[in-house]
């Protein structure tokens, strides 16, 4: 039997999220309980805000000073626009168009959008430098490759998103931007001295620190500088951040992601944090299969965390005034954020940015009315979550598209296949109709990458064709066999711009269709 006192401190240091987009009867109990809040993932959200706020008004009933976070970025980032696309810049726009008072002024319509959700807090900004360019999880999702940079504009966020009354969440600390793997699926290693780290991956944290930045949250990332264990569970990188002058809510990332869960277990990790230092444990996004593939529920995957802090305190293993500090950081978080007026936003202020950052190398000429999109990206990674494809949608408004998703054969050569992935890329390009214009949409064209080896591969049979990169860019003297669109972030704002230019570039009448198709092996 659980002590009924050391349930409700437990709970206070909980972030869960849940299934549907409705509030499961657990939930609305354990807030009833004294739990902390919630965080919102795209699976919960309705494309109709009032449906969104209605939710949020029936959490805060059972829990009137409750955290509500929303992994919201813009760019590829966003569970509030989920359905379509995010219509906000992207962090690796604002970085290339270097303008903080934009990057302020997008941290204040991100403030707004969650206002409008019932959200108080936003997992954002990103701080990560992003200096290894074969990251997976960061690339686009990071202000640039310098901390000059990066901080300015995770200072410029923290101002907007802050001024506009929700708590900003700078993640992910000490860093995530030199990473060769992705922490949803893997331990990562950063092989950095701790001069290197302080140079080139601390300095964002300590601007937003000196922004004011109300939340931090903790990268699952084993940096051997501080020892073998990730920081999540590590209090020397946390004793670290305390002693910048950081006194606000240490959160961590999800406990669900496969660097924990596949390692330590979510509840003994949840444990381990709270003993490093960490005040609010986000327990993650139950529609991710992980390590478990998806046998769990919502319930369970909190009911692991609960039970584990709960028997830790009561065998004497984790001291209770540990989690009574942490739960005392969080209540006055959920004390201090509050709706207040939002500056005035300027109007098309984003567009315009869109504009000035998206580059177009080569000529682009599309001379039809119909367009075949080939997406040779690979599945979605799970902090971008959503495969919908705001390109299509976008490119449909102004031409008849076809959609073609290619399999992984047809970028990466099987030695057992009875032909090489050549060729049939070949054969998918030769159901394509000659008079349709080709757009394929890639996020990794560095040198000998499969994206890029299929790019090769095209331009000898449809030299026609035009790239739409929504990865990081090529270098300024790199060449590609065809003309690029570099946009630096696969969002709705992006595709527009795309179909503005595709449109400005073709003389054929547009015909408005989009047909979604999958080649035999695509997913």
């Amino acid at each position: 039997m659980i002590d009924p006192d050391v349930a409700r401190l437990v709970r206070g240091v909980l972030w869960p999220g849940f299934l549907g987009r409705t509030a499961p009867d657990w939930l609305l109990r354990e807030l009833d309980g004294g739990l902390a809040g919630v965080v919102y993932f795209g699976q919960n959200l309705s494309s109709d805000p009032a449906e969104v706020a209605a939710l949020s008004a029936e959490l805060r009933d059972h829990r009137p000073e409750i955290l509500i976070g929303v992994d919201e970025e813009g760019g590829n980032v966003s569970r509030l626009e989920a359905q379509t696309g995010s219509t906000l810049p992207g962090h690796a726009q604002l970085g290339a168009l270097d303008d903080v008072e934009t990057t302020r002024a997008v941290g204040a319509a991100l403030a707004e959008r969650l206002h409008a959700a019932g959200a108080n807090v936003a997992l954002a900004p990103v701080a990560d430098v992003n200096t290894n360019p074969a990251n997976p999880v960061i690339g686009v999702r990071s202000f640039g490759p310098t901390a000059e940079l990066v901080s300015r504009h995770v200072a410029a966020m923290v101002d907007g998103l802050q001024a506009g009354g929700v708590a900003a969440c700078v993640k992910h600390y000490p860093g995530h931007g030199d990473t060769a793997s992705d922490s949803h699926l893997d331990l990562p290693r950063i092989d950095l001295d701790l001069a290197e780290l302080e140079a080139e991956h601390l300095p964002p944290f300590d601007a937003a620190i000196a922004a004011g930045v109300a939340s931090v949250m903790t990268a699952h990332i084993v940096v051997p500088a501080f020892g073998d264990a990730p920081a999540t569970l590590n209090p020397i990188p946390l004793r670290r951040l305390r002693e910048s002058g950081f006194d606000g809510v240490i959160i961590s990332d999800a406990l669900d992601m496969a660097a924990i869960r596949s390692t330590t277990g979510s509840g003994r990790g949840a444990v381990l944090a709270l003993e490093a230092g960490v005040d609010l444990l986000c327990i993650g996004n139950p529609s991710n299969l992980g390590p478990k593939q998806g046998a769990t529920t919502d319930e369970d995957d909190y009911l692991e965390v609960f039970e584990a802090v709960c028997a830790a305190i009561a065998d004497g293993e984790l001291d209770r005034a540990i989690v009574a500090r942490a739960a005392a950081r969080v209540a006055w978080l959920a004390r201090s954020v509050s709706p207040s007026p939002v500056p005035e936003l300027v109007e098309g202020r984003f567009s315009d940015a869109i504009r000035r950052v998206v580059r177009v190398r080569g000529e682009v000429a599309i001379d039809a009315s119909a367009i075949t999109l080939v997406d040779l990206r690979d599945r979605p990674t799970f902090a971008v979550a959503s495969a919908h494809d705001p390109f299509a949608e976008s490119l449909a408004e102004r031409f008849d598209v076809t959609r073609l998703t290619a399999g992984p054969s047809l970028r990466t050569p099987d030695p057992d296949a009875e032909a090489p992935a050549s060729d049939e890329l070949t054969l998918l390009l030769e159901t394509i109709p000659a008079d349709d214009g080709i757009v394929l949409l890639a996020d990794r064209l560095g040198d000998d990458t499969p994206q890029r080896l299929a790019v090769d591969r095209v331009a000898l049979v449809r030299p026609d064709a035009v790239v739409v990169s929504v990865g990081l860019p090529l270098a300024d003297d790199a060449v590609l066999p065809l003309p690029v669109i570099d946009t630096l972030a696969a969002s709705r704002a992006s595709a527009d711009r795309v179909t503005e230019l595709l449109a400005a570039a073709s003389i054929a009448a547009p015909t408005h269709h989009l047909h979604d198709q999958h080649h035999r092996n695509g997913s």
